[in-house]
């Protein structure tokens, strides 16, 4: 069976899309290629087509972190369907996810810390506060938490 995957946040430049490519990594890294779909996108429209943030990029080379050809994307109201979690970054990201998805009456909504030994931490968007590194290390934390998680 394969889990799919879907991170979300407010541009999709930076946040789900390092939670995405890292995941990515991690999974590759176990050789679970084939039992995941993993994807990310925005709550917004104001990013849409353009590719990581170069501050982000720069952040997940310096970790190693494969990433792929990359254009934003929109949350889509289908999407809820087409996926198992749908994980957001901080409160701003789930409010709008709950918008554009409508109810959750899968539990498949999440924060990505959620998986991590710091549940309580959201992921501040490093667009405002310049912490790419800090925030690369952090959403990595909660992808091993997460692939932790889903591979139990």
């Amino acid at each position: 069976m394969i889990t799919s995957v879907l991170f979300i946040c407010h541009g999709n430049v930076c946040r789900s899309v390092s939670a995405e490519y890292i995941l990515k990594d991690l999974v590759r890294k176990r050789g679970l290629e084939d039992e995941f779909f993993i994807d990310s996108a925005a709550t917004s429209t104001e990013e849409i087509g353009n590719p990581i943030y170069p501050p982000m990029r720069k952040a997940l080379e310096e970790m190693k972190i494969p990433i792929g050809n990359h254009r934003a994307r929109q949350l889509q109201r289908s999407d809820y369907d087409k996926y198992d979690l749908l994980i957001g970054m901080d409160e701003e990201n789930l409010y709008y996810m709950r918008k554009i998805l409508g109810s959750d009456p899968d539990h498949k909504l999440h924060y990505l810390m959620e998986f991590s030994d710091r549940p309580e931490e959201i992921i501040d968007d490093p667009w405002y506060t310049r912490q790419f590194h800090q925030c690369a290390l952090q959403i990595q934390e909660g992808c091993m938490g997460l692939l932790d998680c889903i591979t139990k």
